[in-house]
C-alpha cells in the first residue's frame, strides 16, 4: 500500500511537469531550461512531429549517453520518469491539443506554469527519481571535468536559452531566461519546506511514557539530560530530538493526551544530516 502511494505521487510530479510543458511553455514558445525547453526549440523546426515524440527521441539518445559515461548510477527510476513525461506530453497533445496560448498574458502563464513545474519537481525529486534530460549532461560534464552539477545544468540551460532567441527571438528569449532564475528559486524555496525539521525540547513527568513512544511508535531516538528546576529544585528528565514535521505532530498530539502539563519548546531546522535524515555526501 505505501509503494503504491509513493508511486501515485511520483506519476502526481511527472503530470505537473508535463502539465507545464504542454499547456503553458509550448504554446508561448517558452524554452525555459531543460528538455522540455530543448524540445519546445526543436519543435520549431521540425513542426510536424509532435512534442512528445521528440521528446523520446532525445531522451533515448540522452540515456544512451548515460549508459555510456555514467554507468547504471543516474537510476531506474529516473528512466521511468522521464519515459513517462515524454509519454504524459505526447498524450495532452492527443487529448488537448494547444491550437494558441490559454491567455494574452505571457508573463501570468510562465509563472504559473513555472510553479506547477516547479512543485512537480520537488515532489519527483522526494520519491528520489529526477525527470532526467538535461540533468545527465550536468552529470557527465561533473564526473569528467569536475564542474558542479548546478552549475553544468544551469550552462545547458543558458544555451537553450540562446537557441530560444534565434529561434522565437529575443523576447520570448528573455522569459525563458526569467523562467530558469524564478524555477531556481522556487525549487530550493519548496524543497526547503519540504525537508523542514524540528527540534524538540520535552519536560514532562511522564518521560518514560514518552521515550516508549519516541522509540516504539515513531522509530526513533532521543537524548535524554539531568536538569534541575530552578524554582522548585526537583529533578527532571529533559528529552532533546530532531523531527520531521509529520512525527513532530504524532508526538505532540500524544503528549497532550498523556500530560497536559508538560513543557514543549520547538525550533524550526533548515537542514539535519546524519542518521536517519538526510545524507552527509
Amino acid at each position: 500500500m505505501r509503494q503504491a502511494y509513493h508511486l501515485f505521487l511520483l506519476h502526481v510530479g511527472i503530470a505537473l511537469v508535463a502539465i507545464n510543458i504542454h499547456f503553458f511553455l509550448a504554446p508561448n514558445q517558452f524554452a525555459a531550461g531543460g528538455l522540455g525547453g530543448l524540445t519546445i526549440v526543436m519543435h520549431h523546426f521540425f513542426p510536424n512531429v509532435s512534442i512528445g515524440l521528440l521528446m523520446l527521441c532525445f531522451n533515448v539518445v540522452l540515456f544512451g549517453l548515460g549508459f555510456m559515461f555514467l554507468g547504471f548510477s543516474f537510476g531506474l527510476k529516473t528512466i521511468y520518469s522521464s519515459f513517462m513525461l515524454s509519454f504524459m506530453v505526447w498524450l495532452f497533445g492527443e487529448v488537448a491539443p494547444m491550437a494558441e496560448p490559454l491567455s494574452e498574458d505571457k508573463l501570468i502563464q510562465l509563472m504559473v506554469g513555472v510553479l506547477i513545474a516547479a512543485l512537480g519537481l520537488v515532489i519527483v525529486m522526494k520519491e528520489g527519481a529526477s525527470t532526467g534530460g538535461m540533468d545527465l549532461i550536468g552529470m557527465i560534464l561533473n564526473k569528467y571535468f569536475s564542474i558542479d552539477i548546478g552549475k553544468a545544468v544551469l550552462f545547458s540551460d543558458m544555451i537553450i536559452v540562446l537557441l530560444s532567441i534565434v529561434a522565437f527571438g529575443v523576447e520570448n528569449g528573455l522569459y525563458a531566461l526569467f523562467g530558469i532564475v524564478l524555477r531556481g528559486v522556487v525549487i530550493d524555496y519548496l524543497i526547503q519546506q519540504f525537508s523542514l525539521t524540528k527540534e524538540v525540547v520535552i519536560i514532562s513527568y511522564k518521560c518514560d511514557l514518552i521515550k516508549n513512544f519516541i522509540i516504539e511508535n515513531l522509530g526513533r531516538s532521543a537524548t535524554v539530560h539531568e536538569a534541575k528546576g530552578a524554582f522548585s529544585n526537583e529533578q527532571k528528565e529533559v528529552i532533546t530530538i530532531v523531527l520531521k514535521r509529520s512525527e513532530f505532530h504524532s508526538l505532540k498530539k500524544y503528549i497532550n493526551e498523556i500530560d497536559k502539563r508538560a513543557f514543549i519548546s520547538v525550533h524550526n531546522m533548515s537542514e539535519v544530516v546524519g542518521n536517519g535524515f538526510k545524507s552527509m555526501v
